[in-house]
């Protein structure tokens, strides 16, 4: 068995890009590469291509290095070039799986949870009101999500948008809002709380202690990414737990930043990060430091599933991102659908990645095909 030819396609309105590798034996692959400028142009570049053509797609580690090694020249470790390899990489375990007959969690090691449980980001209330936020919570959690997560990105009102310090009436308005929404919830109903790396350790750590009897799951993103002593200050100095990663690419990415046990729980986003086997190692990396995996998750439905296998294969998982929540685009791509059931997935048993692309529903909503329609 070889690979003869690889495609992506961006979808629209939201700009998911789809990966399919072909091969010689008629069997096909599908992944997702995480969005971003110019992802599903990398994926047909000659220079990633080269190494795959002609090669035997199972021998998935292998191809995944040959990859890195081929675009050293531009970046691998991080941005859009992981991203695009990274998808491809899924593809590759979702054609090992259906030569195998067996699902990618296998491949994985095995599985350790039968469902996938998923937290909804709910974005913010109808208005920007206590109140607001606390009625899109309650929504959301009637639907069957036990996990949630809202945003408290910097306000018009901050001082200054460049020093990243905020203002007394903004930690006021973020401590109002969070307290409402924690007291609409079930006791047993997880709320996490996302920063966007907006502030400095000394300002956010004034909204970290006053969560600190909120019971938060975590409070993601608390500061930029690239200081991992500043994050681990953060982490240390405070009882609501710290969750940070979506930045990060690669087990090397992670290294520092899990030794340095800077964060409580850790956020690797698959589709960028490396794809599922390095996903398999930052969880097994975290878990030395029995820190828990939450992957950050803004992926179409089939990088949620792929996603989904490795939360599955680890001991470590903690839950999974979801974002789409009446999105009519996502529940059309697969023709299993609906995939979520009371807030969980359940963890596809078929070979591979075990679910089918509804191609129909792809070129309606393509943008540009580079090869993955021909």
């Amino acid at each position: 068995m070889n690979i003869t030819h690889i495609g992506s396609v961006l979808l629209q309105p939201f700009p998911w890009v789809l990966v399919k590798v072909t091969t010689d034996d008629g069997i096909t692959g599908i992944g997702e590469a995480y969005h971003g400028a110019g992802v599903h142009q990398i994926v047909v570049d000659e220079r990633l291509q080269r190494p795959l053509i002609g090669q035997d797609p199972r021998h998935v580690d292998r191809l995944f290095r040959d990859m890195m090694r081929s675009m050293s020249a531009s970046g691998f470790y991080q941005g859009t070039v992981m991203s695009a390899i990274s998808g491809i990489e899924m593809a590759l375990w979702d054609i090992t799986g259906q030569t195998l007959g067996v699902p990618i969690w296998q491949l994985l090691g095995g599985k350790f949870r039968d469902t996938i449980r998923l937290y909804n980001d709910c974005h913010a209330g109808e208005t920007e009101t206590p109140d607001g936020y606390a009625a899109k919570a309650k929504a959301v959690e009637a639907r069957g999500f036990d996990a949630l997560k809202f945003d408290i990105d910097p306000l018009p009102s901050r001082r200054d948008r460049y020093n990243r310090c905020i203002s007394n009436d903004d930690i006021a308005h973020y401590v109002e809002v969070v307290t409402a929404i924690r007291e609409s919830l079930h006791p047993n109903t997880d709320l996490a709380i996302d920063a966007h790396w907006g502030y400095a350790p000394v300002d956010i750590l004034k909204i970290a202690y006053a969560f600190e009897d909120l019971n938060l799951l975590w409070l993601e993103d608390p500061i930029p990414p690239e200081n991992v002593d500043a994050m681990a200050k953060v982490a240390a100095a405070t009882r609501t737990p710290i969750c940070t990663g979506e930045n990060f690419y690669t087990r090397f990415g992670f290294r520092d930043l899990i030794q340095a046990q800077a964060a409580d729980i850790i956020s690797p986003d698959l589709a960028k990060a490396g794809g599922l086997l390095e996903g398999r190692r930052i969880a097994d990396l975290a878990d030395m430091y029995y820190v828990p995996l939450a992957p950050h998750n803004i992926c179409g439905p089939v990088g949620t599933v792929a996603a989904c296998h490795v939360c599955a294969a680890v001991p470590n998982f903690l839950v999974l991102e979801f974002h789409h929540l009446d999105n009519p685009v996502w529940s059309a791509l697969l023709h299993e659908t609906p995939l979520i059931h009371d807030g969980q997935i359940t963890v596809p048993d078929r070979p591979g990645l075990g679910v089918t692309v509804n191609e129909d529903a792809v070129r309606r909503h393509a943008k540009e095909n580079l090869g993955f329609f021909r």
